[in-house]
């Protein structure tokens, strides 16, 4: 018999084994999760014959299109599967059972980043299409503009998310609440990198960077009308011998770091009339994919 329901506390270390299975995450990293944004109704699992066999994490975001409305949005993370039980069908069984779910919380948008680029399929056969876009770059040390900028400091969780609504105000993005960004400092503290925020001669500026490895740090997100102080500052709030740059496809926004437009995120309305309503021609922007 297979059900489909949210978790309980006593789901945790059978998720934390789906979590390390599907992705090969620390134990910290793991750790942050649970520290800082899990509660019980915000991990959906699918139960077969009594034992947990696939796993969603969920955020509670908004999806902010101006000039057409706020839309409450829950961003699918973690999606896991036993490896022993791939095949079967049971992550769109999950997927459908999540659906049931949020459809009672009354939300009508699910958005998730798939893991890799094969599962934009996956996702695609289950409801989803493609919406959110990046622009993607690379930088290396010797490419970095010199002199130091010294225009970025250390922001809070909540400073952090005004400063980005701000930035991203004209955009058709995903905003997200306090505790999301707080999960993220919590992953950006676990090697170099941060939530940054500052003021260029051009404006505000905000800048999300986690390590990767020992000499790639990504830069999740880069908000800033004037890019050349912010990439100047790298080497000393991210030091690295490479920075993976995303920004958002905005032509007020994305100039820089060899830029190369790729499709990131994936929607998929719950709500019949916003999905028959909408433009799929439109390129939002999800930003940071907790990835």
């Amino acid at each position: 018999m297979i059900t489909v329901r949210t978790s309980v506390t006593g789901d945790i270390p059978v998720q934390r084994e789906l979590w390390k299975l599907a992705f090969g995450d620390s134990d910290d990293y793991i750790d942050n999760f649970y520290d800082t944004y899990y509660r019980p109704e915000r991990v959906v699992v699918l139960e077969e014959d009594g034992a947990v066999k696939s796993m969603t994490a969920w955020f509670n975001t908004t999806f902010v299109v101006p000039g057409q409305g706020e839309y409450r949005a829950a961003y699918l993370y973690a999606v896991a599967t036993h490896p022993d039980c791939r095949g079967r069908g049971l992550a769109a069984r999950l997927l459908a059972g999540a659906d049931e779910y949020f459809r009672s919380l009354r939300i009508p948008a699910v958005t998730t980043v798939p893991a890799e680029p094969s599962l934009h399929n996956f996702f695609g056969a289950n409801g989803f299409r493609e919406c959110f876009r990046i622009l993607g770059g690379s930088l290396r040390r010797e490419e970095i503009p010199l002199p130091p900028s010294n225009v970025l400091r250390p922001a809070s969780p909540e400073e952090y998310g005004r400063v980005r609504e701000t930035l991203l105000r004209d955009i058709p993005h995903i905003a997200y609440p306090e505790d999301a960004l707080a999960y993220q400092a919590g992953c950006c503290a676990l090697g170099a990198g941060g939530l940054f925020v500052g003021d260029t001669p051009a404006g505000p500026a905000c800048l999300c960077a986690e390590q990767a490895d020992g000499d790639l740090v990504v830069v999740k997100e880069c908000l800033s009308t004037d890019m050349r102080p912010i990439f100047s500052d790298l080497p000393r709030i991210a030091p690295a011998q490479r920075w993976e740059i995303r920004k958002p496809r905005s032509p007020e926004l994305c100039v820089g770091a060899n830029e190369n437009l790729g499709r990131f995120g994936m929607l998929k309305w719950l709500n019949p009339a916003l999905e028959k309503s909408w433009d799929w021609n439109t390129a939002g922007y999800l930003g940071l994919a907790f990835d």
